[in-house]
């Protein structure tokens, strides 16, 4: 059964006051490699069907959700039943709203059939990556990795009428080289792996390494450091995680203002930076609208199909939006502004490329990448975790070898307010998060007292 009739069936089976349903078609393809050799490759597909049951009470309006994996259409009656059993059983609930009844404009395509990927995804990327196993087989480096597509198809129906589509590629690539100068990592987001250059990351894998071939030993401490868009991007999606408007309104978080209310409104950046998020970004598409297959404190399944649009959570420096849904914005009294799977963060214009920022440094550090980040105080958004894959020195606007690793504990809302340089922003691939959270553009970021708290025994 195609998932837009698997929509259908479960709205007509209903016998709810109001029913919303979600079906994902989901289709994967990678390939892995180790040791200058491609080891596995092979394709997936997944289904998942959500029915959200509404229940008119005396007290207001309970909901039911029930998910479940590859429903045939044999099964799409027990799982309506079973969402309206559990909607019998719960409270009404504190998110309810009326249904949304119109998505954003323009949405169409509800009939055509799933979007799907395959290997044939790779067909420009696969020959590349054999010429540069090659390359580094002849250069005693070893290449580890892989690269991954993914394909989702996401129906949303609702008795209000709604009828929305939407397909979302995912696609990221992940470099790892090896050799004498220790190891070193690349990453990329890609929408079809078009455009990714290969040639590109590896020559910059051998830089590092050939950097790494010099090693130099540093004591725990605070120092000028340059973090790359990637590492950037971790700690910026964290803060971004944690921005959760009900939780800063109920003074759970660093978002919080003293005495009650949010920071909304307050000035976080010491340089005019400004962190977004717009669905439309282009080469970083996403959702246009609200898919909630649960309610939580930051997502509403009442809110499902509610438009989105660009946001600026903080502008030119200041707060200025927290993520929330319509409950929590009638709490708050703030605009509603749903979270979005986009982040962007850019800075005054003519913001200098990493090199030029390497090139300007007296005396600091050039990070790859973050790794095993852990919150440690929700109140300040503390943040621990360790370096990877190469820290390097840089002497008079050279890299004069690499250091060891260190754990550092930083806040990235802190942070903000400590900015020495911003540079360009460019599309960029976080290492810690890509598992859940792949269109990012970053800026590099210095920054004159970065906190690397101990040494790490960590390669």
């Amino acid at each position: 059964m195609r998932p837009q009739e698997a929509v259908e069936r479960a709205l007509s089976l209903s016998r709810a006051d109001d029913c919303i349903v979600i079906a994902d078609e989901t289709s994967t393809a990678n390939l892995r490699w180790a040791g200058n050799t491609l080891t596995t490759n092979g394709v997936t597909r997944s289904s998942r069907l959500t029915v959200i049951a509404l229940r008119e009470t005396a007290g207001g309006v309970a909901a039911g959700v029930v998910s479940r994996s590859a429903v045939g259409a044999g099964g799409i009656e027990e799982l309506v039943r079973a969402a309206e059993a559990d909607a019998a059983g719960n409270e009404p609930a504190e998110d309810a709203a009326p249904l949304v009844t119109e998505g954003p404009a323009g949405a169409s395509g509800w009939d055509d059939d799933p979007a799907e990927t395959g290997i044939g995804v790779f067909e420009g990327l696969a020959p590349a990556l054999g010429e540069a196993f090659a390359a580094a087989q002849s250069a005693d480096r070893r290449l580890y990795g892989f690269a991954n597509h993914v394909l989702t198809s996401t129906f949303l129906g609702s008795s209000a009428g709604l009828r929305l589509r939407h397909d979302q590629p995912t696609g990221l690539l992940e470099l790892n080289a090896k050799g004498a100068g220790g190891s070193a990592w690349a990453g990329v987001g890609t929408r079809d792996f078009t455009g990714v250059d290969v040639p590109a990351l590896t020559a910059d894998l051998a830089r590092r390494l050939d950097w790494g071939e010099r090693r130099v030993d540093l004591p725990a401490g605070r120092y000028e450091t340059i973090l790359p868009p990637s590492a950037v991007a971790d700690l910026m999606i964290y803060l971004y995680w944690s921005a959760g408007a009900q939780d800063a309104h109920d003074g759970r978080t660093v978002f919080s203002a003293p005495g009650g209310g949010t920071r909304v409104g307050e000035r976080l950046a010491s340089l005019p930076v400004t962190l977004s998020s717009d669905p439309a970004a282009p080469g970083m598409e996403s959702s246009p609208f609200v898919v909630a297959h649960a309610s939580g404190r930051e997502s509403s399944v009442f809110d499902n199909g509610l438009p989105l649009t660009a946001t600026d959570w903080i502008r030119d420096g200041e707060l200025t939006s927290l993520t929330q849904t319509r409950h929590s914005a009638a709490r708050t009294g703030l605009p509603v502004t749903p979270a979005i799977d986009h982040l962007a963060l850019v800075g005054p214009d003519g913001g200098a490329t990493l090199e030029e920022m390497v090139a300007r440094t007296e005396r600091g550090l050039l990070l790859t990448c973050l790794w095993y980040i852990r919150e440690v105080d929700p109140q300040s958004l503390l943040l621990t975790g360790l370096t990877r894959d190469g820290v390097y020195l840089v002497e008079d606007g050279e890299v004069v070898g690499a250091v060891n690793n260190f754990r550092f504990n930083e806040s990235p809302v802190d942070l903000l307010s400590r900015i020495a340089e911003i540079g360009e922003t460019t599309a960029t691939l976080p290492r810690e998060w890509s598992d859940y959270f792949t269109r990012a553009a970053m800026p590099a970021l210095r920054v004159g007292d970065f906190n690397m708290s101990t040494v790490s025994q960590a390669s």
